[in-house]
């Protein structure tokens, strides 16, 4: 009599983590068009296909690895204490995500950029725009968006190999010097 095999039972929940794990890494290090289904599936341990099953496409893989990487909680401003070092932190262990590559590079698939760009504006720009606009600034959007699009640049140049001193300084005085050169946008603008 022969043994039986037991059927092995696919664990859902670990099979969907592991994806989203290795989707969110790898889009941080390679970005959403350079990274393939396959990729994901053989970093994940699974097979591919259950992107498909799981999360309907690399897209909508892609959406839910920016939903996780920002979460649901509407964060702090850039500008306050403390928060441009995590974020210096975070990027020098894991890589840039998807929200910061969204803010210096487009993507092919429009589905892919819309989120991107939403999760961009609604956890950088839009914290900056409203401090702005309470202090009464004119073009609070625009001051955000200077303020982001510089943050996200000084974020990824910092392990682009470009600059030595940006490398080699720790987050904490990359932030600081960074906030010092962001403050200036808090003051109005002399056009005279």
């Amino acid at each position: 009599m022969g043994t039986v095999t037991p059927l092995r039972r696919r664990d859902a929940a670990r099979s969907r983590e592991q994806l989203l794990d290795a989707a969110t890494v790898l889009f941080a290090e390679r970005g959403f068009d350079r990274t393939t289904v396959r990729e994901i599936g053989e970093k994940a341990g699974v097979d591919p296909a259950l992107i498909a099953r799981y999360y309907g496409s690399k897209t909508g893989l892609y959406i839910a690895a920016l939903h996780a990487e920002t979460g649901d909680e509407v964060p702090p401003d850039l500008l306050q204490h403390g928060r441009m070092t995590r974020l210096l932190g975070r990027v020098s262990r894991r890589g840039a995500g998807p929200v910061f590559q969204a803010a210096v590079r487009a993507h092919d698939d429009a589905s892919a950029q819309d989120a991107a760009r939403a999760e961009l504006q609604a956890r950088l720009v839009e914290p900056l725009r409203v401090r702005f606009e309470a202090k009464g600034l004119d073009r609070p959007r625009l001051r955000a968006e200077l303020a982001v699009a510089a943050f996200a640049g000084i974020a990824l140049g910092r392990g682009a190999g470009a600059f030595d001193a940006l490398a080699d300084a720790g987050p904490d005085d990359v932030a600081a010097l960074t906030e010092q050169l962001l403050q200036g946008l808090e003051a109005p603008v002399n056009r005279g």
